[in-house]
């Protein structure tokens, strides 16, 4: 039996990674021209923007879909630069809370209105319509995969 689409998924798989690459490439390189920055820096600033109040090393580690030891480095770093301060969750001494300082926030407040400004770009040769049907399109496809993966499906 044929799969569903036949070579059709395997074509819109790559386009959405071949876009994701070139897209994310230009995001690097954009970072770290304007601001000496980086992707994995500018994504914790973003988790950290969105929170009201002091998370968890391991929130943070599961907003970010990475590993504790991999944040560790990105996370004493921002504290060196001043854009984050750590502290003992008052819960439990062996944990530690993060958040933005008053400097982390401007500073990504700037980063992410230029960083807006440049997807915008990226995307201009779509239409508003283009646009309306990419996003429903994504959205469906992203609601399959997660529902797939949550029933134990194989992909």
């Amino acid at each position: 039996m044929a799969a569903p689409h036949a070579k059709q998924s395997l074509r819109v798989w790559l386009r959405l990674l071949r876009a994701t690459t070139i897209i994310e490439k230009q995001i690097r390189a954009y970072l770290k021209a304007e601001f000496d920055s980086t992707l994995p820096r500018f994504d914790v600033l973003s988790a950290l923007y969105r929170e009201s109040a002091p998370i968890t090393m391991s929130q943070l580690t599961d907003h970010l879909l990475v590993s504790n030891g991999n944040l560790t480095g990105l996370v004493n770093r921002l504290v060196e630069d001043g854009l984050i301060q750590r502290e003992s969750d008052p819960d439990d001494r062996r944990a530690l809370r993060v958040i933005l300082t008053p400097a982390g926030r401007a500073a990504f407040r700037e980063m992410a209105e230029k960083h807006e400004a440049l997807i915008d770009s990226l995307f201009a040769a779509m239409s508003d319509a283009d646009m309306a049907t990419l996003l429903r399109l994504t959205t469906t496809l992203n609601t399959a995969l997660r529902d797939g993966a949550t029933s134990g499906e194989d992909a």
